[in-house]
């Protein structure tokens, strides 16, 4: 008997069937019948489930021989599920990744309840996805489950059947079916939730609730509108059989003239001859079912009164007046923003023609985001070498909290923003500012850029209308037209700035200033700062931070981070950032030991706080390289990437530390403990000499000195071998944690970790490390590997026919003896590894 049994209507959704079906069957919990009912479909429905019932013998087709509605298909495959729990998905929605899982945790978690509601986004047709707005009643309040008596806020939720997963046996208990008619929802949820002993709730979306362009039965013109006064009916005649429920009817009342009144309202639903009758039909049935004392929202008594009172002409009159408003409000918001947009030009007009304030310098950094980045770390620099500066900082309100109180706070767009622009003499961003600005003689513009460049950038994005976007390169080269200074991190960022981004500007090889907190920060920073993260103690934190895709609109979600962890096992967790570009974070629910850190202000303090970074085309590399603390390169898309946006350094031949294909090399390179191995250290110091060779901890200094106090004898560089960057937290322990996956195990049954030596003799391979015989395909004999005075251990020459590689890339020549514990697997005999 399954988990779980998917029923699955299909009507007319030939083209999103696919992707629907297969969003169950991939599910990381495979324990699951997916009953798919074909619903007398005119199109290739019937078709697809026939291929995937090939597929997959979890598939379990139902035919019905003509097209019967939803309510029918569905009681259809009520009729023949033996899954413990029920789901129900239409055929054009689709389950997030992992959903059962989550929600098969959730079930037990809270004792096997006979309902579980968990949450849905709305995927518009433009790919736009958007979260339920009532999913503050989905809060988790521990793992006892609850009555509706308790929670009646789920009321409030949207009255359908597939934000719910039910035991099986209370449906079939309770004799729960589907009427027939549009609207077939209503007449089941609300009994369901009222005859529910135990209700529980999950947080996660779980399903992803497709808004059709065209076609949805909601949007369709139509009198079968006039079912929802039948299901409404059943729901009443459903509480009146029942006297223990009768204290529900006046929050089922008001959901009721809701309901009518979104239908109504609702321009596409109703036929316009049929509008009136609607509206004398929903007065009759707010005179049979009335119930009055739960109270209305202010803003929707007239609304309800109109509605019970069935005033089809005042109704329509208030309609129009109320559009009219809204248009009215809107034209005369365009008109005041023109005004203000005006009065803004000639303030700024009038502020170039004062005199210059040499002692004021304006800062922002990524369109107007918080403090940070090159700007941040320069702008605190001029307040401790040029303290004669006042410095001001540009962002939007809500990262206003990030700037520093001695900085003075400007919003973008006020007066206040271009009296900053018009008079300050040194003008500090990592992207260009305001296209509008107008450079004045004597004023100093400092292009700090935002990282050593990987991705093509500038004119050379000409060739690559993914990644340039409608970029409109003459206004790119207005704005370098603008830059006095332009900061560089290494010879490469130096070559690539002055070709890509062609101008008259002095180019400032100095290093990147948001860079010299590594080499400042001390091992207590280090602790504070990973005790205000929720790191536990004595873990390995791997900081995630991918970067953007410019062929994809969504987020690239390369990596399942709780299989990681679960992988991994309890001493690992991972600090998952998001790409400023997507807005949202990289996972959808707090997934146990995923610390989203997305909106942290500092990513100089993330990169302290880890252990190691994971990413992948992210110009972060550069930076974290100067810790000196392990890399891992996951390119599992490398050719798209390379398509779209290209790249300035082939990773696969000069890379800074292990790369992974996919996610189970990722795993396996931190079960092997090849990320911090030898090898990987080795990359990384090559990549250290080639790109942080200015990197000393006082790059914002040089700049400030030359810039600001026009010095030319600046601080030298302190050469690499002589920095001593704060150790991970970690390595500061001696011995990172190891990871808990199951052993290296040798498809033929040898456990290669557990070699372990003996006084004299070939070494012991122990009884559980083996099933017999122990030797390998090409002629090793396991147990003949014997000791040397020095060196690796011998094979002797009878006991292999070379070459003497593990599948996996493991050399069985390089085994290495330890002082104790397993014999070592050097970084050299696992090939093919980077």
């Amino acid at each position: 008997m399954p988990r779980f049994s998917v029923i699955v209507p299909a009507y007319k959704v030939q083209a999103y069937l696919h992707e629907c079906l297969d969003s169950v069957l991939s599910q990381s919990y495979a324990d699951l019948e997916l009953i798919a009912v074909d619903d007398g479909s005119p199109d290739a429905c019937g078709a697809i489930i026939d291929e995937f019932t090939a597929r997959d013998p979890r598939v379990r087709p139902v035919r019905l021989p003509r097209n019967q509605g939803l309510g029918a298909a569905r009681n259809a495959g009520l009729r023949v599920a033996t899954g413990d729990y029920l789901l129900f998905l239409d055929g054009d929605d689709t389950l997030t990744p992992h959903a059962l899982r989550a929600i098969a945790d959730r079930l037990k978690e809270t004792g096997e309840p006979d309902v579980l509601v968990h949450d849905y986004a709305r995927v518009d047709w433009s790919g736009r996805t958007v979260r339920n707005q009532a999913a503050i009643q989905l809060t988790e309040r521990g793992p006892a489950s609850f009555v509706l008596e308790d929670r009646p806020g789920l009321l409030k939720l949207l009255t359908v059947v597939w934000n719910k997963t039910y035991r099986r046996e209370f449906v079939e208990r309770e004799g729960f079916t589907f009427p027939s008619g549009l609207y077939e929802d209503v007449p089941w949820t609300y009994p369901v939730l009222m005859a529910a002993e135990s209700i529980a709730t999950l947080d996660r979306v779980c399903v992803h609730y497709r808004q059709r362009r065209r076609g949805s039965i909601t949007r369709t013109t139509s009198r079968r509108h006039f079912d929802l006064f039948e299901q409404y009916d059943r729901v009443f005649a459903y509480v009146g059989q029942r006297p223990e429920l009768a204290r529900w009817r006046p929050v089922l009342f008001r959901r009721m003239v809701n309901h009518l009144t979104t239908v109504f309202a609702h321009g596409e639903r109703l036929p316009r001859a049929a509008r009136a009758e609607f509206l004398r039909q929903a007065r009759a049935h707010c005179r049979r079912h009335h119930a009055p004392g739960h109270p209305v929202p202010l803003r929707s008594r007239l609304r309800h009164a109109l509605v019970r009172l069935g005033l089809h002409r005042t109704f329509r009159t208030l309609q129009r007046a109320s559009a009219l408003r809204r248009r009215s409000v809107k034209a005369l918001t365009r008109l005041l923003k023109t005004l203000r947009s005006g009065a803004l030009r000639l303030h700024y007009r009038v502020q170039r023609r004062l005199p210059l304030r040499a002692d004021r310098a304006v800062f922002t950094a990524y369109d107007s985001r918080g403090h940070g980045c090159n700007p941040g770390a320069l702008e605190n620099a001029f307040r401790t070498h040029a303290p004669h500066i006042r410095t001001s900082w540009v962002a939007r309100p809500e990262h206003h909290h990030t700037i520093p109180s001695a900085t003075r706070r400007v919003r973008p767009g006020t007066a206040a923003y271009w009296t900053a622009l018009a008079r300050s003499k040194y003008l500090v961003s990592n992207v260009d500012f305001d296209r509008r600005l107008v450079k004045r003689p004597g004023q100093i513009l400092l292009q700090t850029q935002h990282g050593t460049p990987l991705g093509h950038m500038g004119l050379d994005l000409q060739e690559r209308p993914a990644a340039a976007r409608g970029t409109d390169f003459a206004e790119l080269l207005r704005g370098v037209d603008t830059w006095d200074h332009v900061l560089s991190a290494n010879r490469h960022s130096t070559l690539t700035w002055e070709r890509v981004f062609p101008g008259r500007y002095r180019t400032l090889e100095y290093g990147q200033p948001r860079n010299d907190v590594f080499q400042q920060a001390t091992s207590a920073d280090v602790s504070r700062l990973r005790e205000s993260l929720g790191i536990p103690e004595g873990s390995v934190a791997i900081l995630y931070a991918p970067t953007h895709r410019d062929h994809r609109r969504s987020q690239h979600a390369a990596l399942d981070l709780e299989r990681v962890l679960r992988t991994l096992g309890p001493r690992h967790v991972v600090l998952a950032r998001a790409h400023h570009a997507y807005g949202e974070p990289l996972t959808a629910g707090s997934a146990d030991r995923v610390i989203d850190v997305t909106d942290h202000p500092s990513v100089e303090q993330l990169c302290l706080a880890s252990d190691v970074l994971v990413t992948d085309y992210s110009s972060i590399m550069f930076d974290y390289a100067n810790l000196d603390r392990p890399i891992v390169l996951l390119a599992d898309d490398r050719e798209a990437y390379e398509a779209a946006r290209g790249t300035y350094v082939d990773l696969r031949s000069f890379a800074p530390g292990a790369v992974a294909r996919s996610e189970d090399e990722l795993i396996d390179i931190f079960a092997t403990g090849h990320w911090r191995g030898s090898r990987s250290a080795q990359l990384r110091s090559a990549f250290r000499e080639r790109f942080c060779p200015y990197d000393d901890g006082r790059a914002a200094e040089r700049v400030v000195r030359h810039v600001v106090l026009g010095e030319t004898d600046l601080p030298p560089v302190v050469p690499l071998e002589e920095r001593h960057p704060v150790p991970s937290a970690t390595a500061a322990l001696g011995r990172p944690p190891l990871a808990s996956v199951p052993p290296a195990v040798d498809p033929q049954g040898l456990d290669l970790h557990a070699l372990v030596p003996q006084a004299a003799g070939p070494y012991a391979v122990p009884p559980q490390a083996v099933a017999p015989p122990a030797v390998d395909p090409r002629g090793l004999d396991l147990h003949a590997l014997v000791p040397q005075t020095a060196g690796p251990y011998a094979v002797p020459p009878q006991a292999v026919a070379p070459p003497a590689v593990d599948p996996r890339g493991l050399d069985l020549h390089a085994l290495v003896p330890q002082t104790a514990g397993p014999y070592a697997v050097p970084p050299q005999a696992v090939v093919d590894r980077v």
